[in-house]
């Protein structure tokens, strides 16, 4: 039998690896967002007392977010970048992994292979080769010139929003299709040949039944993609470079190594998590909600 310390003893590496890798670091972040700014050389001083904390530098990053203010339209824009990203990415990636689940036969681990593959190459590596073929002599340009699509090259590398929305899509896709897949192929065969039974067509089968309980796999690789496009600061620079595209991760990214004030930074680093905290405290009681509704159609 068991011993009564054994399952628990064994989640000690793992709590301890995110108390070193996520807690110092981010109790870090909080001491230097809440702490002071030295008046000669503009550098960040710690306070590691929370007795202690100063909000004043938090109140400066809602005043820059709030309408009117320098960040307002970078905020914006990133939601709406990540909005449109995400809907593009399960309008693409739910056909692929349905089909994937559902009809693939013994071509699945084939489909499944050449998904993860570009997972394989460092994400950098795959934006830097989309800038060779963004580029204004590039195969996109030759190609849709060839087509007829356009009757001259475009800058695609020169601040387009949508350049930036399409290599999020093309980065985080595969991160959204992979639970899409595993929440699909968990589905019993049975609760739709029960539907069909009962005389339901095969839209009426898949609205009723495959996509209440795909729910939890929507959910749990929109919030696999999202949470990441919020900070993410080099795809923008990398296939755009642009101030008219930059987002929420840019900013962070220019006060800490390029601005004068790292403070600032930390406290915007502050206010995206709390702000994906509240994304994730929503994901979890809507997957709970989900659950509980996948066990009653399970039960009819």
């Amino acid at each position: 039998m068991y011993r009564r310390w054994l399952w628990p003893a064994s989640a000690l590496p793992g709590v301890l690896w995110l108390v070193l890798l996520f807690v110092v670091p981010f109790y870090a972040v909080l001491a230097v967002a809440l702490g002071t700014v030295d008046p000669i050389l503009f550098q960040p001083v710690p306070t590691w007392n929370p007795l202690e904390w100063n909000v004043g530098w938090l109140n400066e990053v809602f005043t820059r977010l709030a309408p009117g203010g320098i960040w307002f339209d970078v905020g914006v824009r990133t939601i709406v970048y990540v909005v449109i990203a995400l809907a593009l990415c399960l309008l693409i990636g739910y056909p692929v992994a349905y089909y994937t689940a559902r009809h693939a036969g013994r071509w699945k681990g084939l489909i499944l292979i050449l998904i993860i593959m570009p997972l394989w190459i460092s994400y950098m590596m795959r934006m830097l080769a989309w800038v060779n073929l963004l580029q204004e002599d590039g195969w996109v340009n030759e190609v849709l010139m060839f087509t007829q699509v356009l009757s001259e090259p475009q800058d695609w590398l020169g601040g387009r929003d949508l350049t930036v929305i399409l290599a999020l899509v093309y980065g985080y896709i595969p991160f959204l299709i992979l639970p899409l897949f595993a929440a699909l192929d968990r589905i019993d065969r049975s609760h739709l040949e029960a539907a069909r039974d009962l005389g339901a067509s095969p839209w009426s089968a898949f609205r009723r039944v495959t996509l209440p309980l795909s729910k939890t796999g929507i959910l749990g690789g929109a919030v696999l993609i999202t949470l990441p496009m919020f900070g993410d600061y080099y795809t923008p620079n990398i296939v755009s470079g642009a101030p008219s595209t930059s987002m929420i991760g840019n900013q962070i990214d220019l006060y800490f190594h390029g601005g004068p004030q790292p403070t600032i930074g930390a406290a915007l680093t502050i206010v995206l998590a709390a702000f994906l905290t509240i994304l994730m405290l929503y994901y979890m009681r809507t997957i709970h909600r989900a659950q509980r509704e996948a066990g009653t159609v399970g039960a009819l």
